[in-house]
């Protein structure tokens, strides 16, 4: 139970942050989300009932699956490439937060 709302935290919190208009917490509501979603494909492998898989002497029905693990070393990789391309966007970008809109010289008819 605490686990499950550990994932509704952190996915309420991520969702909360990439709603917003910078781009820093942007990169940063994406970390957030990435977290709730490896937490989930963790819970989803079911390792805290199951015994390791490298011994040769256990039953496969019963040994962790692997795959979870997997998809979760995968999703990591993933996100600190993506979290270093938004974060780089940041420091390239012009400033995100202007309220004015700019002059582009175009007149329109009213």
């Amino acid at each position: 139970m605490i686990l499950a709302l550990t994932i509704g935290v952190l996915v309420a919190g991520g969702v909360y942050l990439l709603l917003q208009r910078s781009l820093v917490r942007l990169a940063i509501g994406v970390g957030v989300l990435s977290h709730a979603v490896n937490l989930f494909l963790l819970t989803a492998g079911g390792p805290a009932y199951r015994g390791e898989a490298l011994t040769n002497r256990m039953d496969p029905a019963t040994v962790a699956d692997p795959l979870p693990q997997a998809f979760v070393l995968t999703a990591i990789v993933i996100t600190l490439a993506v979290t270093i391309f938004l974060l780089a966007l940041a420091v390239i970008g012009r400033n995100d937060d202007t309220w004015r809109i700019p002059e582009t010289g175009e007149e329109h008819d009213r």
